[in-house]
């Protein structure tokens, strides 16, 4: 783990587009392993009012000097320090898989008016992830099950000098996963989606029905076609969805509009 993380927003945020006089900044925080390029595209498919920052965790990118952090609480303490430089403006918080946790521990650390949304997929809440196995999985079984699941072409990851590049990074997300199981998780006064791909084969609907637990501001859920990288190949639909979604929430006071379990269709 990192003896000394900065906090520096221009060393965790990485931005395609930007937003002279945002709108809404949504914060997007990559899978386990991943980094910001999954969003990098995003902005075409946005407002043109809305910014997107991604987050960098280190160890990836330009960053790979810096030893992946491998527990969830200096990680979300970190961001949502830096992001709180950034908070200006609303904020809405979009995590993928690992970064759904993430986005939502960040969402609980930062001041109660600063978040207007937080958008989870494909990642069951908190309070329902299974217990980790008894023993951490070898480099080869790490590589395999992300090269599995979609998230990177296998062939890259057969390249002895992308493995040691991806490893050290994956093995850090991976051991914050094992270790991350909150015996009490904190309830916020945000509206609240949960994204999945129809065909993820590591979380399903009542996984994602489960992180309506953990708030009081409205929660919905959108499935769209895919697997645990549907936002890849759905990308369009998914960031249509979540604009449609974030311009009917005032900025600061966002509040839920009916019941707060109810389901939204997708376009």
């Amino acid at each position: 783990m990192s003896a000394g993380p900065t906090t520096d927003p221009r060393s965790w945020f990485r931005g395609n587009r930007r937003v002279p006089r945002p709108r809404l900044r949504l914060v997007c925080f990559p899978h386990a392993g991943g980094g910001p390029h999954l969003f990098r595209t995003w902005p075409s498919h946005l407002p043109e009012d809305v910014e997107v920052l991604a987050v960098c965790y280190p160890g990836r990118q330009d960053r790979l000097s810096e030893p992946g952090i491998d527990r969830m609480e200096p990680l979300a303490d970190l961001i949502s320090r830096a992001l709180s430089e950034r908070a200006d403006v609303p904020l809405a918080l979009f995590g993928h898989s690992m970064g759904a946790l993430v986005a939502y521990e960040v969402a609980v650390r930062l001041p109660g008016d600063a978040v207007s949304a937080l958008l989870v997929s494909a990642h069951p809440a908190p309070h329902r992830m299974p217990p980790p196995s008894a023993e951490p999985p070898t480099d080869d079984e790490l590589l395999h099950a992300m090269a599995g699941l979609g998230g990177t072409d296998p062939a890259l990851l057969a390249h002895e000098g992308m493995r040691d590049l991806v490893l050290p990074a994956l093995r850090a997300d991976h051991e914050l996963l094992r270790a991350y199981r909150p015996r009490n998780p904190a309830v916020v006064d945000i509206p609240v989606t949960g994204y999945l791909g129809e065909d993820d084969p590591l979380a399903g609907p009542p996984d994602l029905a489960a992180w309506a637990d953990l708030t009081t501001g409205g929660f919905g859920t959108c499935v769209l076609p895919g697997g645990h990288f549907y936002l890849v190949p759905a990308e369009r639909e998914l960031v249509t969805d979540m604009s449609a979604r974030l311009a009917q929430l005032p900025p600061r006071l966002a509040r839920p509009r009916s019941d707060p379990r109810e389901t939204s269709p997708c376009p």
